[in-house]
């Protein structure tokens, strides 16, 4: 596999001070704020790119701050890493959007438990969290059903595209030195102490790696990894979520994230206008053994429509574009975040569901701090640079900046994707990155993302990763491993 960066996928047996496992949004973050010292960090993914876990099928919300209670790990996180947002975004490119979040409550009985979020938020300190009547709830969210009862307004709520966030957070770290390592199953570690270097990992296709601390970010492996490592004992249990995904173009995109009021399970069936302006209804919330599990059924959807219809009426079959499923790491009530009692140098970091995107830029500076305490000495790096330059995107561009871009490169020009409104210029950037399966290309331009589903970029899309890197049409996959989308004919 060809590679376009100086330090993707670097040879094995290097040595390192901190190894992280598991490059979603928990991984990127530690990854990324360790990167501000002048230590060698390695960030080990098991798939061919990063985000391709639980992160990939996100619903993407900047949680406001009132769903938990703040004795829990979870909560305090929670309310920190939304404040750090901001701040990300001028550094990274990623989209985000604070639109605020809206729970709504359809019959009278149902704002006493509206008002013990308010409070809960309150005492959590939310930015700006009001309760509301019918008629502010409206005004605030014209396409809400008119048979709402009142609800809450949290305005420090958002959006982001959680993918778009975690390719610029592992540019970022990357730039910083950070090592990526992707395709590396951790299949064994052995520690013999400080003297040799700590832990030596041992991949599934015999790369190692040594590392004097590691750091289980492993998501829905993440109960796996610590057994490898002698760490304590926990099953992480899957729970589905299944989600429809409506055209850009529908009517029933509201202006701000459209929660139902709570129950024990679940935060319910949310209506969210996505930061790129189309829209996600779901998810529902389901137990599941099996951690590859990603099919969607009929039932389901039926259900995810007709909730999400009693709170935005104008939902309408005629927009659905797509269906989907993630898989949330369930570990108990909380975070589970603390050195290991039993692996020595070795960090849980686990059961990171909701609101784990939301809490994930504080996740990044916590684990730093365990390891700070763990004996790690970190010494600010004089020349860190935490910014990544925001990309040109044709579907953002006016059309003379479009033909100034043309000028410098005809690629521009070349429309691959017309429903998302992509140029060959970004497929060929996404690649040269190190993004070369058509997954990886769909998250980093959002190519294969609009009503035709990769109908007619797809072949367009192969072509060009053929071209750049010099696979064979029959090496293409879809996210890596035995995904191929082309098989020669017997």
């Amino acid at each position: 596999m060809k590679s376009f960066l100086p330090n993707l996928n670097p040879p094995p047996g290097g040595e390192y001070d901190v190894a992280v496992i598991g490059c979603g949004v928990s991984g990127a973050n530690i990854a990324r704020r360790l990167s501000a010292y002048q230590i060698k960090i390695a960030a080990l993914e098991k798939a061919a790119d990063v985000s391709f876990g639980t992160s990939k099928a996100n619903s993407g919300i900047i949680h406001g701050g009132f769903h938990h209670n703040k004795k829990y790990l979870k909560a305090r996180l929670e309310i920190q890493g939304n404040l750090m947002f901001d701040q990300l975004r001028r550094e990274l490119d990623f989209p985000f959007k604070r639109c605020g979040i809206i729970v709504a409550a359809l019959h009278d009985d149902e704002m006493k438990a509206v008002e013990r979020l308010y409070m809960q938020g309150e005492e959590n300190g939310a930015i700006g969290i009001e309760l509301c009547s019918r008629e502010r709830l409206l005004e605030l969210e014209p396409k809400l059903s008119p048979d709402v009862a009142g609800g809450l307004y949290a305005p420090g709520g958002g959006m982001i595209e959680p993918y778009r966030f975690v390719f610029a957070l592992v540019e970022s770290a990357m730039k910083n030195g950070v090592d990526l390592y992707t395709d590396f199953q951790v299949a064994a570690a052995e520690y013999g102490g400080d003297a040799v270097k700590g832990w030596t990992l041992h991949g599934q296709d015999r790369r190692t790696v040594r590392a004097r601390y590691v750091v289980n970010a492993a998501g829905l492996y993440a109960d796996e990894v610590s057994r490898i490592f002698g760490g304590e004992e926990f099953t992480i249990k899957p729970r589905k979520g299944e989600y429809f995904l409506l055209d850009r173009l529908t009517k029933a995109c509201p202006g701000r994230v459209v929660f139902p009021v709570p129950t024990p399970v679940s935060k319910g069936m949310l209506v969210i206008p996505t930061v790129e302006g189309t829209v996600l209804v779901g998810p529902t919330a389901d137990a599941v053994e099996d951690k590859t599990d990603y099919a969607t059924t009929a039932e389901r959807l039926e259900q995810i429509l007709d909730s999400g219809k009693t709170m935005i009426p104008s939902l309408s079959r005629n927009d659905v574009i797509a269906s989907f499923a993630g898989l949330r790491p369930g570990l108990g009530e909380d975070f589970y975040i603390e050195p290991s009692k039993k692996a020595p140098a070795f960090v849980q970091v686990a059961g990171i569901q909701s609101p784990g995107l939301t809490a994930s830029p504080a996740i990044g500076e916590y684990v730093k701090e365990l390891l700070k305490d763990m004996g790690l000495m970190l010494t600010e790096k004089p020349g860190w640079d935490p910014f990544v330059k925001d990309r040109p995107r044709s579907r953002e561009l006016s059309p003379f900046e479009l033909d100034a871009l043309i000028a410098q490169d005809p690629a521009w020009g070349n429309l691959v994707c017309r429903c998302e409104n992509v140029s060959e210029a970004e497929i060929v950037q996404a690649v040269r990155l190190g993004h070369y399966t058509l997954d990886g290309i769909k998250y980093f331009t959002r190519a294969q993302m609009g009503r035709c589903q990769g109908g007619f970029c797809t072949y367009r899309i192969i072509k060009i990763i053929m071209r750049e890197t010099g696979l064979s049409w029959n090496e293409i996959t879809k996210h890596g491993g035995a995904s191929r989308l082309l098989e020669a004919a017997l």
